[in-house]
């Protein structure tokens, strides 16, 4: 698999130049970054929350963990994270676990953890196991236009 296409739809209408990057498979965003020579802090991550009001993709820092609590509070909900079988139905054209964290592009609401703001360059999954997209840090933020950008991952 390559990259999705719902995403590589999104890219190239965005007018955004991206690159892509190839690497050993992996399934976990640590190993990705380590096979793929990328700091851990570049590598963006996509969490999938959800509520009785709909789903939020939380991404942060590959390195870091989503803070469910303070997320709650700041948004005043109550988000559980998504099981795999259902995450697989929003994103169809992903494998497991390799979901890209521009949730724009699957109409899903997306967070942004605020220490990704300030890297010159971004890398994500492009919906496989081999293959990460690199941006340059403020288009990152422009692909994932009308994120609330907020401090909720440890």
């Amino acid at each position: 698999m390559a990259i999705s296409n719902t995403l590589r739809r999104y890219l190239d209408s965005s007018g955004i130049a991206y690159e892509t990057v190839k690497h050993p498979f992996s399934t976990s965003s640590q190993k990705i970054a380590e096979v793929a020579h990328v700091s851990g802090l570049r590598l963006a991550k996509g969490v999938l929350l959800r509520d009785g009001l709909g789903y939020l993709l939380a991404v942060l820092p590959s390195p870091l963990h989503v803070e469910l609590d303070t997320l709650n509070e700041l948004f005043d909900r109550d988000f559980e994270l998504v099981e795999e079988e259902e995450i697989a139905q929003l994103f169809p054209d992903c494998d497991v676990g390799a979901i890209p964290p521009i949730g724009v592009a699957y109409e899903i609401e997306v967070v942004l953890d605020i220490r990704l703001c300030d890297e010159p360059d971004i890398y994500f999954e492009a919906g496989d196991h081999v293959e990460l997209i690199r941006v340059g840090g403020t288009d990152f933020q422009t692909l994932l236009r009308g994120a609330r950008q907020l401090r909720f991952a440890h």
